[in-house]
């Protein structure tokens, strides 16, 4: 498996950042009663995507990374309901909701890919 200098270097943690970007400009959109629920809700499960599969790898042990990255995945799964929520509650448009789940489900593809490959390792 190719060797990364950073976690940064990582594909999978640059595209759960322009996720988080994007799902932070639509959780914008929500309206203020949801300040304490789904907003709350969505920054901090958004968020913890790409922290994950940072403190990860931070951790430089194979069995600690593939935890971490197993709750990034949970998170991300968690957004994904979060946004269907949203979608079906009219505060997103369907292009915007078809773009997230799009992106969304190939994050998910790939940490999956990732975690894969880091237990065949083991």
């Amino acid at each position: 498996m190719k060797k990364f200098n950073s976690f940064k270097d990582l594909l999978v943690w640059q595209k759960s950042m322009n996720l988080t970007v994007a799902a932070y400009s639509s959780i914008k959109k929500l309206p203020q009663i949801e300040n304490f629920g789904l907003i709350s809700q969505m920054q901090r499960s958004v968020v913890s995507v790409p922290s994950n599969i940072a403190e990860g790898y931070g951790r430089n042990q194979t069995r600690d990374f593939i935890r971490f990255l197993q709750i990034s995945m949970g998170s991300l799964y968690e957004l994904q309901t979060q946004m269907e929520i949203c979608y079906r509650l009219a505060y997103i448009e369907k292009k915007e909701y078809d773009n997230f789940d799009h992106d969304s489900v190939e994050i998910a593809k790939m940490l999956s890919a990732l975690i894969r490959k880091l237990k065949e390792s083991l």
